[in-house]
Order: C-alpha cells, then structure tokens, then sequence
C-alpha cells in the first residue's frame, strides 16, 4: 500500500513510500536535501520497517528537534499502526 506523509519541522515537505508485509520500499521525498534524501530511499529500500524506525527514529537536524530522517521512522510507524501492526 502506498502511504503520503506531509513532515513537520523539516525542509522537505512530503514523504510517499510503499508498505507490503512490513517492508519498506519507494520512498521519496518532496523537497529537502536531494542527494541525501535520495541515499536514504536507496539505503532503506526493502528494509523491515521494525528496523527503519529503530534505525532512524529520533535523529535531529542542526537546531530542530526533528529531521527527514526522524519524520520518515514516524510515517512508517504511523502506517504499521493504520495497518494495525504495532
């Protein structure tokens, strides 16, 4: 299933990815870092999204509280829980 996450606190603006039987895949980021936005679709494709959140989950950005990074691990999370699987 295809999720749209819109971020708060970061310089990019959307999040989309795909989640299939816990597995993470097709994330892109509308805004933001390009290049580094992009590695981090390309290192979390096919990733367990168990592991996508430990990984990435509270990881700031300069002075913010938050980053693309963290604001990726709550859309996922979000969606495990909208599939009712956390």
């Amino acid at each position: 299933m295809t999720y749209v996450y819109n971020t708060k606190g970061t310089c990019s603006t959307q999040i989309t990815f795909d989640l299939t039987d816990g597995i993470v895949s097709n994330v892109s980021f509308v805004r933001g870092c390009n290049g580094n936005l992009k590695a981090i679709g390309k290192l979390v494709e096919g990733m367990k999204a168990e592991k996508l959140i430990s990984l990435l989950k509270g990881n700031t950005c300069g002075f913010r509280s938050t980053s693309c990074a963290d604001q990726l691990a709550t859309a996922v999370e979000n969606a495990l829980k909208e599939q009712g699987e956390r």
